[in-house]
């Protein structure tokens, strides 16, 4: 198990508190430290001889003195560490993750607007963390479709099997055997398909779609092998859906404990960061909390 943190990012918002607790079962879980940071973050017009010349003391600090007061009577756990900082929160929480294995924050901080559904510090993190991010949600989201038919404890995991990568399916794979939970992969493929003949006719697809659907199974399936094999506890189950990705991601999240969705990888003519549609649509609809994990590094 690895000895880095699991680092929760509190700003005294009830949303910060619920990430914080969610941090802490997942530092239980993996026998890890938790540390709770709390980044004050400075005006942007403030003039460079205005700015803290050092970390403000986490003693003097009344949000990481709350979180002390929430975590009190927790003493099951390696190490609880507690960090004051100063500076862009959507800056300084990303360059955590290199020294983090988790990275947890709540949907929403204490700035902003109220109604919107992820804050920038929430989608910064999510796009450039090197380590996976948990993003918590406030309670009550509603998304529609149907409730598990089997009971029990359920980690929901995308997988494109165009392009998959192995880091998600693995983190994935790594938190469903944590938790003891079967593991319900969502591999979705476009239907339907249509064609273009002319300037504004579409034509009716060719394709047969239980040709898709069965090729679509069975690559799935090649790609969970490995990490079938690794983890022989977790059951892990392909739903193979036509259509929108983002749409049955969101819908497999109702009662689940977790849903893990991937980051796009770096490609030479796109450098920067990227999340991806889908996994943008995960964060802001989902009903429970969400992985965003980076791509594993390509091979040399």
């Amino acid at each position: 198990m690895s000895t880095l943190p699991v680092i929760a990012a509190v700003d005294g918002s009830d949303d910060s508190l619920r990430a914080l607790e969610w941090a802490l079962d997942a530092a239980r879980r993996r026998a890890a430290p938790l540390r709770v940071v709390h980044v004050r973050q400075y005006a942007t017009w403030a003039p460079a001889e205005l700015l803290a010349a050092a970390p403000p003391d986490a003693d003097d600090d009344p949000v990481l003195a709350q979180a002390r007061a929430r975590l009190e009577g927790h003493a099951d756990l390696p190490v609880t560490e507690y960090v004051g900082m100063e500076g862009a929160s959507s800056v300084l929480l990303p360059e955590l993750g290199s020294t983090a294995q988790l990275l947890v924050l709540g949907s929403r901080g204490r700035g902003g607007f109220a109604s919107l559904l992820l804050g920038s510090n929430g989608m910064a993190a999510a796009r450039d963390a090197e380590c996976p991010v948990v993003v918590v949600p406030r309670p009550g989201r509603e998304v529609h479709g149907e409730g598990p038919a089997e009971p029990g404890p359920r980690v929901v995991v995308g997988l494109h099997v165009d392009s998959p990568d192995e880091a998600t399916l693995a983190f994935a794979f790594a938190e469903a055997a944590l938790r003891g939970a079967r593991l319900q992969v969502v591999a979705a493929y476009p239907w339907p398909v249509q064609s273009w003949a002319a300037p504004g006719r579409l034509v009716p697809p060719v394709i047969d779609q239980v040709a898709v659907e069965s090729e679509t199974r069975s690559l799935a399936e090649g790609f969970l092998a490995p990490h079938r094999t690794r983890y022989p506890d977790v059951r892990a189950e392909p739903s193979v859906l036509p259509g929108d990705a983002a749409g049955h991601l969101v819908a497999a999240s109702k009662d689940a404990e977790l849903t893990v969705v991937g980051r796009h990888r770096r490609r030479l003519l796109a450098p920067a960061r990227m999340m991806g549609s889908v996994t943008q649509a995960v964060l802001l609809h989902a009903a429970g909390p969400v992985a965003v994990v980076p791509p594993a590094p390509p091979e040399e």
